[in-house]
């Protein structure tokens, strides 16, 4: 509790709100995060689970329920990540970039809006939250670009940047301004990630042509 406590404590105040260590640590495991994912290293996945620690504590605070929440299916999913990325491949290979097929986008796409209805109905009647839509649709944005990038689905990308901008003005909604600024490192980053995904898979084509 003590950690916890000193996690809460302000640091310093920027645009007049108080930045505690906990948004601190969130943003710089985050922005290390997506630029160990955009050059498909595999210590993002160990960088990745800290910080969805650090922002299961940050959006609790701010009462963003289901981004809470949803750190806690993240460190699942970093989990499967790590081992596909690992293991994922063909015998004696690293699993390579592809494109997410029909069939892959049918169930996705699917998946996505029944995620976003149910996660919209239990915040909107069952929490406090001020934002049930914007947080549920990020939620299930969220979850879909995961998939894709536990699987190198260059289209992973694409949701990601969705969802990035979504993110950044929600977080300085709710005075999470350097969470906000770090939303709108990451959509940088998301575009150089796909860009480095795209080429990637263009030369795996090219190598198997």
């Amino acid at each position: 509790m003590d950690l916890l406590n000193a996690l809460r404590e302000p640091l310093f105040t920027w645009l007049e709100t108080p930045v505690s260590w906990t948004e601190l640590l969130g943003f710089g495991s985050g922005a290390l995060c997506v630029w160990l994912v955009a050059r498909q290293h595999i210590a993002n996945w160990p960088i990745g689970i800290a910080n969805n620690l650090l922002f299961i504590l940050l959006f609790t605070d701010s009462g963003l329920y289901a981004d809470a929440a949803l750190q806690v299916v993240f460190i699942a999913l970093a989990c499967y990540g790590w081992w596909t990325w690992v293991r994922g491949g063909a015998p004696g290979e690293r699993l390579r970039v592809r494109r997410t097929s029909r069939r892959e986008w049918t169930w996705l796409l699917t998946a996505g809006a029944a995620g976003f209805a149910a996660i919209w109905l239990l915040l909107d009647r069952a929490t406090d939250s001020t934002v049930p839509q914007w947080d549920a649709l990020t939620t299930a944005l969220s979850l879909m670009a995961t998939y894709g990038q536990c699987r190198k689905r260059v289209e992973s990308w694409w949701l990601w940047i969705a969802a990035d901008l979504v993110y950044i003005p929600l977080y300085a909604h709710k005075d999470l301004y350097l969470t906000s600024l770090l939303y709108a490192g990451f959509l940088v980053l998301c575009v150089i990630g796909l860009r480095n995904w795209r080429g990637a898979l263009r030369r795996d084509l090219a190598v198997a042509a």
